[in-house]
């Protein structure tokens, strides 16, 4: 058995190497001027892409944290398992042993409750306009 599987992990390394020398690597040094320079430009604005969303994905974090911690626990509960894991009014109900009223009335509030923080946050006023907008998508996503 020994020697069996001596002799696959050896054919395996021999098979490694001849696809390496089929497939040579293409260095840096082999670019021409321009090349590099075009490689260089995408590398450089992938990596300012990655740190832009990073950054903006902290701040969202940071906000998001604010905004929760100004709801009762309640609240913060049924957004976080409805609308941040994705979670049904069904399967909130079951997990809270709330009716699934309740948990669609929670929803809702929190989630008015969530907009006014963010525009108190922001230091925004909606329009009248505005907020039946703001409050029919709200109605909408709270049918789940």
């Amino acid at each position: 058995m020994e020697g069996w599987l001596t002799r696959i992990a050896t054919n395996t390394c021999l098979n490694l190497i001849r696809g390496a020398k089929r497939r040579p690597e293409l260095t840096l040094s082999n670019l021409s001027e321009d090349e590099s320079s075009w490689l260089d430009a995408q590398l450089s604005e992938v990596a300012a892409e990655r740190h832009r969303s990073a950054e903006r994905n902290l701040v969202a974090a940071d906000l998001a944290d604010r905004v929760l911690g100004t709801l009762a626990p309640e609240d913060r509960l049924t957004l976080t398992l409805i609308d941040g894991e994705d979670a049904s009014v069904k399967e909130v109900a079951e997990m809270t042993g709330w009716s699934e009223s309740k948990v669609k009335v929670r929803a809702f509030r929190a989630r008015r409750r969530v907009r006014e923080a963010m525009e108190k946050l922001l230091g925004h006023k909606r329009e009248k306009g505005d907020l039946r907008l703001a409050t029919a998508v709200n109605e909408s996503a709270g049918d789940r």
